[in-house]
């Protein structure tokens, strides 16, 4: 059978193919909806627990808030405030000094209100809102608009608190002064218990007459002026400090019986200091001591120092204070007249058959022989001592006036500071350079206080000046009485530790570290020494 052609041919039914496209597109509307349904209730569960973590997190660091951060952020209202605070605060001073009591008042009121909110805000440890912050800015805004309004400018503002700076500063210097002043007389306070121990040894040296007896029989004892021995001499009114000295040389010396300690003291010590002295064991050593008063040579005729302190202008400057707050408290010590300290000056007058003798200033500590220093050759020169210049402050230039010709002319600037404390004295050599008669010289010139200013040590350097032979360093360390960080090593290989300075060893505000080092020197079996500390 023959094919038709395919024009004639019938044509093919496509009903089942067009139920199946039907079908998919039904399924693929329903799935897109069953799509979209599906992912909003996904995102509802979702989203509900992100909140809740948020939430939270804004919660945790509020709860960390570091409130000082906030108020130095420069977009905190806390910043804000803090600074509405501080101007408001000078425009309280300004409006008192105008006498406006009522827009004085009105600021302090507002200050308060600042300082609530940011108490409350730092409690709560929460940041600030907008709407807490608002009320209280535009209160305080329009309140500071309003002192702008009664003429209270910037420029009034700016030299107002100029002016209350410059005031702070002089009360800032003030309160200083008055601390120096403080620390001085702390410093140089007797404890309760050493005026104690004085009271009691005076009072025994009143009493009891086989101890001024005894003292009359050491006066004339050929030790004192033997140069065959070792001779030390103190001058202080300071019975236990001086104690201490004796008592460290004497335990650390090799052969105690050649040692003679000549000790003066003045009136009101003196009867104590013999007491002490007399009653105590010092392994057969030699102990003299002298009374400043009766030195009659040493008068005002002789002495520029004696002759100062007659001085009507001396006495006011010194034991009367002075209002010129241009000139520090620790220039108008008194200690620095006190004619104990200027002894030193006159060793050779006090001791003329003497030959060579140790100085030991009374807040030092001896660790270790020093028999030894008189065997030195100090090369013609007449003071043995420790210098000082390995600190570049420690130079002549830093104790002396070099605009002053007098000084200028005959000195150098560069030259190296040294210490006293302790000083090995060649009397000889003192007396044929006529040593005392240049320290006259000296404190003569500076009778108005042009040379130097401070302290014993300035004349000594012009005194001893090109008569001054170097130590090793270790036999004097210096600066325990105030510095706080001397090196262990120095002070255990120091023959002589020296507490210079203002925390001495026998005072509450002694270094701690050092005081043990004094301390052990102390006769704590003495009686009345015990009676005193307990009392």
């Amino acid at each position: 059978m023959r094919r038709r052609p395919a024009d004639y041919r019938r044509p093919v039914r496509r009903r089942f193919s067009y139920w199946i496209w039907a079908l998919l597109g039904l399924f693929s509307v329903a799935g897109l909806v069953l799509f979209v349904v599906q992912h909003n209730y996904h995102e509802d569960r979702v989203e509900q627990p992100t909140l809740e973590k948020n939430a939270r997190r804004e919660h945790i660091s509020h709860m960390g808030l570091n409130f000082t951060e906030e108020i130095l952020s420069a977009t905190s209202f806390a910043r804000q405030l803090s600074e509405q605070i501080t101007l408001a605060k000078a425009y309280v001073i300004i409006a008192k000094e105008h006498n406006n009591l009522q827009l004085a008042w009105e600021f302090s009121s507002k200050i308060r209100n600042c300082q609530l909110l940011l108490s409350k805000a730092a409690m709560r440890e929460e940041p600030i809102t907008f709407e807490e912050a608002e009320p209280i800015i535009k209160s305080l805004s329009a309140l500071i608009f309003k002192a702008q309004d009664a003429h209270y400018d910037v420029a009034t503002t700016i030299m107002t608190m100029k002016s209350h700076i410059q005031a702070l500063e002089e009360r800032a210097k003030a309160a200083t002064i008055q601390s120096t002043v403080f620390g001085q007389l702390t410093a140089e306070a007797l404890p309760k218990s050493l005026h104690c121990l004085n009271i009691k040894l005076t009072t025994d040296w009143l009493r009891k007459s086989s101890l001024q007896e005894l003292a009359e029989e050491k006066r004339n004892s050929p030790r004192l002026v033997d140069n065959n021995l070792y001779h030390f001499c103190i001058f202080s009114d300071n019975l236990l400090a001086v104690s201490v000295v004796v008592n460290s040389t004497i335990s650390n010396a090799d052969h105690p019986k050649q040692l003679v300690f000549h000790i003066v003291t003045n009136g009101i010590i003196y009867g104590a200091m013999q007491a002490w002295f007399l009653s105590n064991d010092f392994k057969g050593s030699t102990i003299e001591v002298q009374n400043i008063e009766e030195f009659t040579w040493l008068n005002a005729s002789y002495s520029p120092v004696m002759k100062q302190l007659l001085d009507a202008d001396t006495q006011k400057y010194y034991f009367k204070g002075s209002e010129d707050l241009e000139v520090e408290p620790k220039f108008r010590n008194p200690k620095y007249i006190y004619l104990l300290n200027h002894l030193r000056f006159y060793i050779p007058e006090i001791y003329p058959q003497l030959e060579k003798v140790v100085f030991l200033d009374d807040d030092v500590v001896v660790q270790k022989d020093l028999t030894s220093l008189f065997s030195l050759d100090l090369h013609g020169n007449v003071n043995g001592a420790v210098e000082t210049c390995l600190e570049a402050f420690h130079r002549y230039y830093k104790y002396l006036n070099f605009s002053n010709t007098i000084i200028s002319s005959k000195f150098d600037p560069q030259a190296c500071g040294w210490a006293f404390g302790m000083n090995v004295f060649d009397l000889i050599a003192w007396r044929k350079a006529n040593v005392t008669t240049r320290y006259h010289f000296w404190q003569e010139q500076n009778a108005d206080r042009t040379l130097w200013k401070l302290g014993i040590l300035p004349v000594g350097l012009l005194t001893f000046y090109g008569l001054t032979e170097p130590l090793d360093r270790r036999w004097h360390v210096l600066g325990l009485g105030y510095d706080l960080n001397i090196d262990n090593r120095l002070i255990e290989t120091a023959a002589v530790i020296h507490f210079n300075g203002n925390m001495k060893p026998w005072l509450k505000l002694a270094i701690g570290r050092y005081k043990p080092l004094w301390e052990r020197y102390v006769n704590q079996s003495q009686r009345y020494l015990q009676d005193c500390v307990t009392s």
